[in-house]
């Protein structure tokens, strides 16, 4: 009991602790009681993010806290095997539990239900507005109409990664050329000159613009002709296995450090290395790109660009509700800094 509130159970039936909400929530926990005890004082959003840290650690909220949904939001995202896709689901739907919206996940998988059905589905359901992660919108071989399509029918969206300019809605991105500027930064300052980059497909948006990037920062930061760096592109599936591929040529390159489109993909230029009985990384170097909640504890912890997960998140839903609500936002794209995290899979490059 808290202040005369009986403390709800957490689904394992172990009590509440306030400490673990305030932490969730970024709160007192004195904030938390006056919450859970429906006292004055409090400022709306701060409630609402205690709530919504309630609703995320599996506890019960207390009965004169609960309420009705504020509407449906469909989340469409890709399969989940890629621990970046479920950090942003969690986020989105973190935020918009906050704002008292019962999120709808839809995810694709192999073989499973198409963009276009999730979507219909979705909207036979009176979803309030849809958040797309890396859908169809990042491919340019897509036809780009399903979403004038969506317009006309009056449902509000949002896209997340993958820019593009036939599609007029709101986008948030992380800077993909920033991205790929700061890993080749920090392998020619350990004194790597032979930097390959390893991407996916070429029709996807976010791959096209890091291996403009790269190109780029290869002329001005390593001293090579602009053929030269094209000749250090792979591009290939995403995934373990696509970085395995495109490791095996540009090894075969004489590459002394490899640069990723994403952390599984760097994972698999690990694996391959080792088969190769090289070290990583005293022989080559390896960066990633994403920085989901795992890849510090990989083997070696995985250097890497991560991708501002929560302010994305935060500005796509913030977004969206605006969109929601009648107040159309500025149908461009929303570009958010990302981070290079310097772990133990990049090392000074060896001596001849």
């Amino acid at each position: 009991m808290v202040d005369g509130v009986t403390v709800p159970a957490a689904r394992n039936g172990s009590a509440l602790r306030l400490s673990d909400i305030a932490g969730q929530a970024a709160v007192s926990e004195a904030t938390v009681s006056r919450v859970l005890n429906g006292k004055p004082g409090v400022a709306d959003p701060t409630r609402q993010r205690v709530l919504a840290a309630l609703d995320i650690l599996g506890y019960e909220r207390p009965v004169r806290l609960r309420q009705r949904s504020a509407g449906l939001i469909g989340l469409v995202t890709p399969e989940l095997t890629n621990p970046i896709f479920p950090a942003f689901a969690q986020s989105v739907e973190q935020v918009l539990a906050g704002h008292g919206y019962t999120p709808v996940l839809c995810t694709q998988l192999p073989g499973g239900a198409t963009e276009d059905e999730l979507v219909e589905q979705l909207v036979e359901r009176g979803v309030g507005g849809i958040v797309f992660l890396s859908g169809l919108h990042a491919d340019l071989s897509a036809d780009p109409g399903r979403y004038a399509a969506l317009t006309e029918r009056g449902v509000p969206f949002v896209l997340i990664n993958g820019y593009n300019d036939r599609i007029s809605a709101p986008f948030v991105s992380p800077d993909d050329a920033a991205a790929v500027r700061m890993a080749v930064g920090h392998l020619a300052a350990l004194g790597h000159r032979k930097v390959g980059l390893a991407i996916g497909p070429q029709r996807y948006v976010p791959s096209r613009r890091k291996r403009d990037s790269f190109l780029d920062a290869s002329v001005q930061m390593l001293g090579r002709t602009r053929e030269e760096a094209e000749s250090l592109v792979r591009s290939t599936l995403f995934g373990v296995e696509g970085g395995q591929v495109a490791a095996d040529a540009l090894l075969d390159s004489g590459c002394t450090a490899i640069v990723c489109g994403s952390d599984l993909m760097a994972l698999g230029v690990v694996r391959t290395a080792r088969g190769r009985g090289l070290d990583v990384p005293r022989d080559v170097s390896v960066v990633g790109f994403d920085d989901s909640q795992l890849i510090a504890f990989t083997d070696p912890p995985l250097t890497t660009v991560r991708q501002p997960v929560q302010a994305m998140a935060a500005a796509a839903v913030g977004a969206l509700l605006e969109e929601i609500a009648g107040s159309p936002v500025q149908r461009t794209e929303y570009v958010f800094q990302p981070e290079l995290v310097v772990r133990g899979s990049t090392a000074a490059a060896r001596t001849s």
